[in-house]
């Protein structure tokens, strides 16, 4: 039977892991390794039986390694794994900051995917920017698809110089959408609103403009259109926020910095 290997069941690890069991691959199928186990990676495999820490050496017909160890423990930990890849297995990493030319000499011949997911993926609700090395087949394409749609939305790119700036919309841009739902409800609190109130009416409201957005099929400009009326208050606040000095020009800025820092890491 081929073996579907996860490697780290952190967060983003154990969310791929438990989409993988929602979505109908066999436990069996199933190897992961966790030197820390935490109680619920326990409990789930109690559960669903799939082999948790096994013996590397029994593990055969490996059709895809799944990387998710921390980008720091890489150089440490990848050595233990590369006889389980073969030129048949797919290695899939999705750790940040580590190019496909940073895994191959541990992966000489396998087929690599480097993956960018984000942290909605615990909820199944994330997108994955996808980047696959000349070895990957159609087949092995459409595998690194459905292993990471168990996390969310996928997404291909053919230029992996552009997973820096995937990085910096996608990847961490769930913290830009938690500090507007803060600045929002702090701005709420300083004109009057209780913090829970104002905490409660921030949050709910981005929770419904990002489904509204999501359900859709206008743009996001002629949604913000939609609701702002000509010398309204909608208008008022815009005007503060596409100023010169507004949230565009702050986006662009930050979305810059993320760019330049992710470059950086893989250096």
């Amino acid at each position: 039977m081929n073996t579907i290997l996860l490697t780290g069941a952190g967060k983003m690890g154990s969310a791929l892991l438990r989409g993988w069991l929602a979505h109908g691959i066999a436990p069996e199928r199933l190897a992961v390794f966790e030197p820390q186990p935490s109680g619920d990676l326990l409990a789930l495999g109690a559960e669903h039986k799939f082999r948790l820490n096994p013996a590397i050496a029994g593990i055969r017909e490996v059709e895809a390694l799944v990387l998710a160890v921390k980008p720091q423990s890489m150089q440490d930990a990848l050595p233990a794994f590369s006889p389980c890849a073969s030129e048949k297995t797919l290695v899939l990493s999705i750790a940040a900051g580590k190019p496909v030319g940073f895994l191959e000499p541990f992966f000489p011949v396998s087929p690599i995917v480097r993956a960018m997911p984000n942290t909605p993926a615990a909820i199944g609700q994330g997108i994955t920017a996808l980047y696959a090395n000349a070895r990957v087949t159609r087949t092995q394409r459409d595998l690194a698809t459905l292993l990471m749609k168990a996390a969310g939305e996928t997404v291909w790119i053919g230029d992996e110089a552009l997973m820096d700036p995937v990085t910096a919309v996608s990847g961490s841009g769930p913290a830009y959408v938690f500090l507007l739902i803060e600045a929002l409800a702090l701005a709420g609190e300083k004109a009057g609103l209780d913090s829970a109130l104002a905490g409660r009416l921030a949050r709910q409201t981005v929770i419904g403009a990002a489904a509204l957005a999501a359900q859709s099929p206008e743009s996001a400009a002629q949604l913000r259109e939609n609701v702002t009326s000509p010398g309204g208050t909608t208008a008022a606040a815009l005007s503060v926020l596409m100023g010169s000095h507004g949230l565009g020009a702050l986006m662009e800025e930050a979305v810059a910095a993320a760019s330049r820092r992710s470059r950086e890491l893989a250096e």
